[in-house]
């Protein structure tokens, strides 16, 4: 079977044995494009240092390893509690960094720690936590889905304010955060008419407060929104740097790419370590390297869905649904983004491209879906209780 244990350096690693494979053979990938996309940082910041950016990564890495292997081993009931306080804590840090956190590029996203002097985006815990609590509730409510007051209201508010909190300095998170959301209410039995209904009505939220935001505003997110849009839509616009650069990369890639280390555009593509970076594996590793990351993440949304199918509780399905279907969905924005199919979004290739607290909160979400495959091997409840959990209504399997 492809959950039986098996050890590496000596720790006991549990669940599907081929997420473990293909989140290693991403991190593999990610090492190699960092590496080779960050030499005009090490020339422009570190004296040409190459090896700083490669050892700060692989310490990253080594991180999120830790972060999953920790989270694999917590049964996954548990993170129906963990999430409640993970939201608690999420939604006033969004509030935080809306109005006080440290500003990059025109967008107030990040909250810088004192003392140690690091930032993370606190939108990278509203993610993780919405998703998780999005789960419980839906799980707990099952019995009464089609109740409009009951079940779809105490789904939605939560959903709206986070996601409302993220908008305005990241709209394209947001964005992938709600069609996830949305996503995981359909697989949760949510009605489609109140789906529809919430789809609708947040669309034209989205638009007024764009709307609002151009009235008393002279620029700022509004105009980064604007013209990127603009760029993507119009052929007479010059402005047009990033993608042309990124389809460089990709056309002169071939079918089996320039070698690792042996990429141009690099030194001319913005964030080619970060947004940009699969246009970068596509040039050193050709169309074989482009359709082999893109294999790797299909069938990592295809062992989430097994497992959730597999699930022993609504809860655990619903789990390893929601946090799969976000991962490879970030991934397709991105990579679709890349090669000039969306515009200008600013998602990062989860697992690949380089950053702390993005590339930590995804491996603790991957180690979260081995957490709910470990169920399925019968580890976390033995076999004679396994049959009395199947048989527990939804709406008692979480606390």
């Amino acid at each position: 079977m492809a959950e039986r244990n098996t050890n590496l350096l000596g720790l006991r690693i549990r669940g599907d044995r081929i997420i473990w494979m293909v989140v290693i053979i991403l991190y593999v990938f990610s090492i190699l494009a960092v590496y080779s996309s960050t030499g005009t940082l090490a020339y422009r910041f570190r004296a040409g240092n190459t090896e700083y950016y490669l050892l700060k990564h692989m310490v990253i890495i080594a991180l999120g390893l830790g972060l999953m292997y920790l989270a694999h081993n917590i049964r996954y009931v548990y993170y129906s509690r963990i999430s409640q306080l993970a939201l608690y804590v999420a939604v006033p840090l969004l509030v935080f960094t809306l109005f006080r956190g440290t500003t990059i590029h025109e967008a107030s996203r990040w909250i810088t720690l004192p003392i140690v002097n690091l930032s993370f985006q606190s939108s990278d815990i509203a993610k993780l936590a919405i998703i998780i609590y999005l789960a419980r509730l839906l799980t707990r409510k099952q019995e009464m889905i089609a109740d409009f007051n009951k079940a779809f209201v105490p789904l939605i508010v939560p959903v709206i304010l986070v996601c409302g909190l993220i908008m305005p300095a990241n709209f394209s998170t947001a964005a992938v955060l709600f069609i996830s959301c949305v996503a995981l209410m359909f697989i949760g039995r949510v009605r489609m008419k109140y789906i529809a209904a919430l789809t609708g009505i947040s669309l034209g939220g989205a638009l007024l407060f764009v709307l609002m935001l151009m009235l008393v505003s002279d620029g700022g997110r509004v105009y980064t929104w604007q013209s990127r849009i603009t760029n993507f839509v119009s052929s007479e616009n010059t402005d047009t740097y990033q993608a042309d650069q990124a389809k460089i990369a990709i056309a002169t890639g071939g079918g089996m790419g320039k070698l690792p280390g042996n990429s141009t555009q690099r030194n001319f593509l913005p964030q080619a370590y970060s947004d940009f970076i699969y246009a970068i594996i596509i040039e050193e590793y050709g169309l074989a390297g482009g359709f082999t990351v893109v294999l790797l993440y299909m069938i990592l949304l295809y062992r989430g869905i097994r497992i959730a199918h597999k699930s022993p509780g609504t809860f655990g399905a619903l789990l390893a649904a929601g946090l799969s279907f976000s991962l490879v969905f970030q991934a397709m924005i991105n990579m679709a983004v890349a090669v000039n199919l969306l515009p200008v979004t600013g998602q990062p290739l989860p697992l690949v491209s380089m950053g702390g607290t993005s590339l930590w909160f995804t491996s603790l979400a991957i180690g979260i879906i081995l957490s709910v495959s470990r169920s399925i091997e019968g580890e976390e409840v033995v076999e004679g209780e396994k049959n009395n959990y199947e048989k527990t209504p939804a709406s008692t399997q979480v606390a």
